[in-house]
């Protein structure tokens, strides 16, 4: 019932993960960051597991292959499931179950890792995947977005459109970005929307939150509206 993009940016190193659906609330259900060691997707018959456990895996230190492993060991429902992994060193694993809806299945490449079920058609992940190798040249988080563009122009889900997220994650536990359309006409133009709104005074109080290399963060409120009237002079 969904498609969904992992990928991470060679630029900053950060994780992320858009998705897309015919279904209710997908950002509640689908996307799971470890902060500097990989993202599981769990879609079709969805298992949350698949993200809280495989989460907890990753910061074990295991890879993207042996997260899937254990995580299909334990499922007598694995069938019924999607799931796809990366890891920190850009290694790709994926499952898809035979009892997944047609069109279903996975493909992937450099940094990137694109599954789903439930589609018009295998061309929704052949134009994610266009999309995104054409497009290295957009900020990361539009990156992202542009690409599931390109599989919903291609048929996307194969039901219609609901709901859509968008989650990055550097090197912090909260998410540099966390986006999403819940129950919209179009979920992937809300989600545009969004972006564009996070950056009139959501980014520039991010780079102010406490780290864990910096604990106190930034409490300079004149640094943060300095950084704001920098980005509306630019807009202007």
């Amino acid at each position: 019932m969904t498609w969904s993009l992992i990928a991470r940016d060679p630029a900053t190193g950060q994780f992320g993960i858009a998705v897309a659906t015919r279904f209710f609330a997908v950002g509640a259900r689908v996307p799971y960051i470890a902060a500097g060691l990989g993202a599981i997707a769990t879609q079709a018959f969805v298992n949350p597991y698949y993200g809280i456990d495989g989460v907890t895996l990753l910061r074990q230190g295991l890879n993207a292959h042996d997260v899937l492993a254990a995580l299909l060991a334990t499922d007598e429902g694995r069938e019924s499931r999607q799931v796809h992994i990366m890891d920190a060193s850009g290694a790709i694993a994926a499952h898809t179950g035979r009892d997944c809806v047609d069109w279903c299945g996975h493909i992937s490449g450099s940094g990137f890792s694109i599954a789903g079920n439930m589609l018009a058609g295998a061309e929704v992940l052949a134009e994610t995947a266009k999309t995104y190798l054409a497009n290295d040249s957009l900020p990361f988080p539009r990156r992202l977005l542009a690409s599931m563009r390109g599989g919903e122009a291609a048929g996307g889900d194969k039901r219609g459109k609901q709901s859509a997220a968008l989650l990055i994650h550097g090197e912090e536990e909260w998410p540099a970005l966390d986006i999403r359309a819940d129950d919209h006409p179009d979920p992937l133009g809300e989600l545009e929307r969004l972006e564009r709104v996070s950056h009139e005074l959501w980014v520039h109080f991010r780079d102010s939150l406490p780290t864990r290399r910096n604990p106190a963060g930034n409490t300079d409120r004149s640094v943060i509206d300095a950084s704001i009237k920098a980005a509306q002079a630019t807009r202007a």
